[in-house]
């Protein structure tokens, strides 16, 4: 298994080359520039500007025409492999590894805590309205999954603000600090994600359910319980698992309204603004984190699929 795991590995980071690549002659083709929206100023200190950022060149036209990306791939590269991801041209004085440095365990935190609540939440539903299947317990938790998909994230999360915080005042209404605080803006992100799995679990489990082994298991005297959470659980959850990978992308990406409603200082803002405010560093920088945390996740639901079930080998 482990030549296969370093040849999945090396395609990992073949991905990753690809997205840099691409990510930098995307921005390099956008219009405008971090400045340009900034009031006309002295061609001295449009100079003193792209020395600081590291841009090069003293063409301010041609600089706005190409986002001032001014170095060329290899070099690119180089200052990448070093950790170097720039200064940011809208926080000034600070650098983009810093900025997600500071956001980025806010947002993981997050993430993890929603990610969580959802494959726990959604396999517990979604076995449990197998396991009823055509009792007002199937409905209900359908009619739940239900709620949970069609209302938005930005109707959710003030509906627990104004319960939970403010008339029952159990919980911080937002901020940062204890973890009281993770509780609601996890639960919000977590809802969509518990009503997805429910209905993938809920469907997995009654197709295993009619399969041979299980009427086996239950001629030799299993209970319904054992029956469940020792043979069929193991072999329905397979659909979940190869869908943990994305999902755990997806919590960390799309917290951008949860961490603006809860006043979290996430990483989630920085994908917005950093381009409305031509961010050059910083947008590359966000592109490369998540979509690393996105390949590495896939390449651990592929090696976890074959401890799940062993009739499945990993391949190249």
């Amino acid at each position: 298994m482990l030549p296969i795991i370093l040849r999945r590995f090396a395609g990992m980071l073949l991905v990753l080359f690809f997205v840099i690549t691409i990510t930098f002659f995307l921005v390099k083709a956008m219009p405008g520039g971090p400045f340009t929206s900034e009031k006309s100023m002295p061609e001295s200190i449009k100079k003193q500007l792209l020395a600081r950022f590291n841009l090069g060149g003293s063409n301010w036209e041609q600089y706005t025409t190409y986002l001032g990306l001014r170095r060329n791939v290899s070099g690119h590269y180089s200052g990448l492999l070093q950790g170097d991801l720039q200064l940011s041209t809208k926080y000034r004085d600070r650098s983009v590894a810093e900025l997600l440095r500071d956001s980025l365990p806010i947002s993981a935190t997050l993430g993890l805590a929603a990610f969580l609540i959802a494959t726990s939440g959604g396999i517990w539903l979604g076995s449990l309205a197998a396991v009823r299947q055509r009792t007002p317990t199937d409905t209900g938790a359908m009619l739940v999954a239900l709620f949970l998909i069609s209302i938005p994230a930005f109707v959710i999360g003030p509906v627990l603000i104004l319960i939970f915080a403010i008339r029952l005042d159990w919980l911080p209404v937002g901020g940062w600090g204890s973890w009281s605080s993770l509780i609601l803006p996890a639960v919000t992100l977590a809802g969509p994600y518990i009503a997805y799995i429910a209905r993938l679990m809920r469907t997995s489990m009654l197709e295993v359910l009619g399969q041979d082994f299980i009427r086996t298991a239950r001629a030799k005297g299993l209970n319904d319980a054992r029956v469940v959470y020792k043979h069929a659980l193991k072999v329905a959850i397979l659909p979940v698992v190869s869908y943990l990978g994305p999902l755990a992308a997806n919590l960390l990406t799309g917290s951008l309204v949860i961490e603006t409603i809860f006043n979290l200082p996430g990483s989630g803002p920085f994908f917005i603004n950093s381009i409305l405010n031509a961010d050059i560093f910083l947008l590359e920088g966000v592109v490369i984190i998540y979509c690393t945390v996105l390949v590495v996740l896939n390449l651990a639901v592929d090696i976890a699929y074959t401890f799940l079930d062993r009739r499945i080998s990993l391949t190249a």
